[in-house]
């Protein structure tokens, strides 16, 4: 991707927005401590992971990789997993303004030393308490949003393979299809979603998806794993899904392979 066209430019812009949500909301985190706003941690969060959707869709991958590591700490923070205690904080601090380097300098950016910022995070994420326990393995359930009778078809056959595939044909029916999985106790575990679809498109729909969770007091780093799918090549539709909190996203013609990949870094499946 280039770096110089209007839709880069349009991202970094955003991501220098981010960044000042980023250091308000820490600043503000390491104040309060055990008692953070929630509301701020959600802002925080929501920020690094648009931040790190934006930077793997430009192939930016130190910027992506220390998103993605700094999106994992706040994940604990923002699932109760971990209390933001100042010593924490600014360990998130010297990630956020090493973040910011990258992002004022892109171009030079995957030639970056990162590798101490990711050690502090990762001795960070060593103190991570009060874990709750593995659940016990069990059937995928998928949930699949395809308007598109051949996709559907394929993408079906192939997820079925390892578990449960419920189809839903617009974004309106995925929502409905999400929330009675929740009332029933039988919560999906990976939702594979096209963006243009009549009635409700897929932002909007993972965009209900991710309040359904919330509702359950469950957050996007907990929740489903939402992958996009489309064959719209309109760049800001993409990066419009990240911003509504889904996972990763692929352009058909779908390949298995990759999708399979991404199931598989996200332990969905062996």
């Amino acid at each position: 991707m280039n770096l110089d066209d209007e839709l880069a430019n349009e991202y970094l812009a955003e991501c220098r927005e981010h960044l000042a949500t980023l250091e308000s909301g820490l600043l503000a985190m390491e104040e309060q401590g055990a008692e953070a706003d929630p509301d701020v941690i959600n802002r925080v969060f929501r920020a690094v992971h648009s931040v790190k959707g934006g930077a793997g869709f430009f192939d930016l991958v130190k910027l992506r990789e220390l998103a993605h590591r700094l999106e994992d700490v706040l994940a604990l923070i923002r699932n109760g997993e971990m209390v933001p205690t100042p010593d924490r904080v600014r360990v998130l601090l010297r990630a956020t303004d090493r973040l910011g380097e990258l992002i004022h300098n892109p171009a030079k950016s995957n030639e970056a030393d990162i590798s101490s910022c990711i050690a502090e995070l990762a001795t960070v994420r060593a103190y991570e308490t009060n874990a709750p326990a593995e659940e016990p393995a069990r059937v995928l359930r998928t949930l699949l949003v395809e308007d598109d009778f051949a996709s559907r078809l394929l993408l079906q056959t192939f997820l079925s393979r390892y578990g449960a595939c419920h189809v839903a044909v617009n974004g309106r029916e995925a929502v409905e299809a999400y929330s009675a999985a929740w009332e029933m106790g039988q919560r999906y575990d990976l939702v594979c979603m096209d963006i243009m679809m009549p009635e409700m498109d897929g932002c909007e729909a993972t965009r209900q998806i991710r309040l359904i969770e919330a509702s359950h007091d469950v957050y996007s780093s907990n929740g489903a794993k939402i992958i996009m799918t489309t064959t719209v090549r309109d760049s800001r539709e993409v990066i419009r899904a990240f911003r509504e909190l889904c996972d990763a996203y692929l352009t058909k013609p779908i390949d298995l392979g990759k999708l399979l990949g991404h199931m598989k870094s996200y332990q969905l499946v062996a």
